[in-house]
């Protein structure tokens, strides 16, 4: 967690709980940035999840429904770090953080470009913050904690 004295500045999204209800969410793409974001996950289990890097926005309505079908009425907000995935519930939380992402930097290739699972690190996923592949290397997809 945060150090004072480690020189990076550290932003709390959603640093009150009252967020809009709905509907924000970040990727949070890992590199050496000097900033570190954090974000509250695990549904009732309120950890302090943290990443350094940069944020880019996924704009649109209502893009969290899938994932909080997921995380709040099938897991029933119990967080699901070290989860053991069952295949159809796997594949539907790889269909759910399929955005495709616009504002990433320095790249040739046609936008947007998809997210997808990462999957080397299914492991970490839990409501809020799903470790995902980005074009430009490892981030994590966040949104609004449950509780």
């Amino acid at each position: 967690m945060a150090d004072a004295n480690d020189g990076k500045r550290y932003v709390f999204l959603d640093p009150d709980g009252s967020g809009t209800g709905r509907g924000w969410m970040f990727v949070i793409v890992a590199a050496p940035t000097g900033v570190v974001y954090q974000n509250q996950g695990g549904g009732l289990g309120c950890v302090q999840y943290e990443q350094e890097g940069y944020l880019i926005p996924i704009l649109g309505r209502d893009l969290d429904d899938e994932l909080q079908s997921i995380f709040v009425r099938t897991l029933k907000m119990q967080g699901s770090r070290r989860l053991d995935w069952p295949p159809e519930l796997l594949d539907r939380l790889r269909a759910a953080v399929g955005f495709h992402l616009y504002g990433s930097t320095n790249r040739d290739e046609a936008f947007p470009a998809p997210l997808a699972l990462d999957e080397s690190r299914l492991s970490e996923a839990d409501e809020a913050w799903v470790p995902v592949l980005t074009p430009d290397g490892p981030g994590v997809l966040v949104w609004e904690n449950s509780d």
